[in-house]
């Protein structure tokens, strides 16, 4: 998607160095907070848009964060597991660099907000810290067929029903995994970190991402989903541009200290008018 992102954002970017995690740290000048973001990028799994890099670029700049945005391997040449490899790989160069999982968000967008969910669901299967919350804008949470936006918003949004459908087949390769077993939807969501979720109401993915903040509800699982009904899929990448993307941006950084607030912080994170669902108990962790 060509988005209007902010220009001249002050973020310095550098590469891992030689035996780390392939991908780059995206490095605010200006620093807001103690948080370090763990993000994984979208495009299907398929793609690393250099667009989706000037995203990051502007929420590091933004939120004021030191942000890890992995490289990891992508489809069709390397299919599942390789992406919740290298994603687990990376949560733990960053845990060994020293990174509190108190002070430690894990966030992506579309493709990247599926490697999300799916790396805390594995976090727990390993008996690894749960970071302080998870974070997903626009998140894909089922690879199969659900909801009527799937297809019906694609007079909308630039992404498109039928590439879901692909992503999905390049995803899966010749494994023989099923859509439950790669679909976050599917996965027993208890004893995750919080999770923080945002989403457009005229985007492909809207319906989806609406029945797994629902599916986690009935699991007990601290979850907020936000939406702002006029928006398209990753329309936090406007930054600045937008009155909406504006907010979102705000909320996620209203998210994160809120997440990272010290216990017994008096640290809120109170319900807005795009508040769907919410069982984060406005500041209760």
């Amino acid at each position: 998607m060509v988005h209007v992102l902010d220009s001249s954002p002050k973020v310095d970017i550098r590469p891992s160095l030689p035996g780390e995690p392939r991908g780059d740290w995206f490095i605010p000048r200006t620093r807001k907070g103690e948080a370090t973001l763990l993000y994984f990028h979208g495009g299907g799994y398929t793609f690393y848009a250099a667009v989706t890099r000037q995203l990051i670029t502007m929420l590091a700049d933004t939120l004021g964060l030191p942000i890890f945005a992995p490289d990891y391997r992508l489809t069709p040449e390397h299919p599942h597991p390789a992406q919740i490899e290298d994603a687990l790989t990376a949560y733990r160069f960053l845990l060994a660099q020293g990174v509190d999982p108190s002070h430690l968000v894990v966030s992506g967008d579309s493709a990247g907000g599926h490697l999300m969910l799916m790396t805390l669901i594995e976090l727990r299967k390993a008996g690894l810290p749960q970071p302080a919350i998870g974070i997903g804008l626009s998140p894909w949470t089922d690879v199969g067929r659900r909801g009527a936006s799937q297809f019906g918003n694609d007079r909308y949004d630039l992404v498109q029903g039928y590439m879901t459908l692909q992503f999905a087949a390049w995803l899966k390769g010749g494994g023989g995994f099923g859509d439950a077993e790669l679909s976050p939807i599917d996965q027993d969501l208890r004893g995750l970190a919080p999770l923080y979720l945002q989403a457009g109401g005229k985007e492909i993915l809207v319906d989806m991402i609406r029945d797994f903040a629902r599916t986690a509800r009935t699991q007990d699982a601290p979850v907020r989903l936000d939406v702002w009904e006029h928006m398209t899929h990753e329309f936090q990448a406007y930054g600045q541009e937008l009155p909406e993307s504006r907010e979102a941006v705000k909320r996620l950084e209203e998210a994160i200290r809120w997440a990272v607030a010290p216990a017994g912080e008096e640290t809120g994170f109170p319900s807005t008018p795009q508040t769907e669902i919410d069982t984060l108990r406005e500041g209760v962790r």
